[in-house]
């Protein structure tokens, strides 16, 4: 399991890795967010968390004030911000420009999602999530190269999942996050001449107190354990390391990749669907079908 919210920052970076610079944190309060902003305040980094929920970002922000070196270069402040919202994302970027008077850094892990299929989904469902997760990615990175970026260069990256295989149960939020990785590759080929770099993290099964209380009723966590070949759940620390090698200079010739933080999950099996045994396919052939069927599976396995 994820270490405590409330311990010590155990980084394995160099003390200092991130002197002055800044950085938003969209969904910076809690789970994957909250740890990557408190990783990047013990390496020094100002940070700026926003999400939509204000009560939220001030106890996390106060909780993690209290937690800096006096001495230290590294702050905090929150804003609320939908990322939804054209207007809130245009004044979360100017404000904070404002606070800290400069942006090296954004981290998109704000997002959304709620499980359904595809046939049960309502359009105005299917909106809010892209809405959430490609379009408010897309405003956030948009508004950061305008206001800042451009001019400046900087590092970003966004937290996505892995959709390699269908996101089944999920498939709004699978299709957002399809569309994030393209926007990622595009942005890294449109923006590589003013400095930029922009790169994923597709996070398998992560263990936060988040993450327990949302899918506490699925599969999503402990289930998936038995296909996952590091036969355990991923924690925050090990997605927030991920980030921050990404948008440090170590990373300075990566830019358009998405870097999957799974225990080898995805190259496993489906995590949360099993398709369902039917006889439903009907072959296409010249002849007769000869190949085995599941019958034949079962009947071999199962012999009387």
């Amino acid at each position: 399991m994820a270490a405590s919210s409330s311990a010590k920052v155990l980084s394995t970076f160099k003390p200092g890795l991130f002197n002055s610079k800044v950085a938003i944190v969209t969904g910076g309060g809690t789970g994957i967010g909250k740890t990557i902003t408190r990783e990047l305040l013990n390496l020094g980094c100002k940070v700026m968390i926003a999400s939509r929920n204000v009560e939220r970002l001030q106890k996390a922000a106060k909780q993690m004030k209290e937690e800096l070196d006096k001495d230290g270069t590294a702050d905090i402040s929150y804003q609320r911000c939908n990322i939804k919202e054209e207007d809130q994302v245009q004044s979360l970027i100017s404000n904070t420009l404002k606070e800290f008077g400069k942006i090296d850094y954004l981290v998109n892990n704000g997002g959304g999602q709620f499980l359904s299929s595809i046939g049960d989904l309502s359009t105005k469902g299917w909106n809010a999530v892209i809405q959430t997760n490609l379009t408010g990615t897309f405003q956030m990175c948009r508004e950061v190269y305008n206001q800042w970026m451009k001019d400046n260069g900087g590092s970003i990256v966004n937290i996505t999942i892995n959709t390699i295989s269908g996101a089944p149960g999920g498939g709004h939020s699978g299709a957002a996050r399809a569309g994030v990785d393209n926007l990622c590759k595009t942005l890294a080929l449109e923006w590589a001449r003013n400095g930029v770099r922009i790169n994923n993290v597709a996070p398998g099964p992560i263990y936060s107190e988040t993450a327990a209380a949302n899918y506490k009723d699925l599969p999503f966590l402990t289930n998936t354990i038995p296909i996952i070949p590091c036969k355990r759940l991923g924690t925050t620390e090990e997605v927030s390391a991920t980030v921050c090698f990404l948008l440090s200079r170590a990373a300075s010739f990566m830019t358009g990749q998405t870097v999957t933080v799974d225990g080898g999950a995805s190259l496993y099996g489906h995590l949360i669907f099993k398709a369902a045994d039917h006889e439903n396919s009907e072959p296409y052939t010249w002849g007769e079908y000869t190949a085995p069927t599941l019958a034949d599976y079962y009947k071999n396995k199962n012999p009387k």
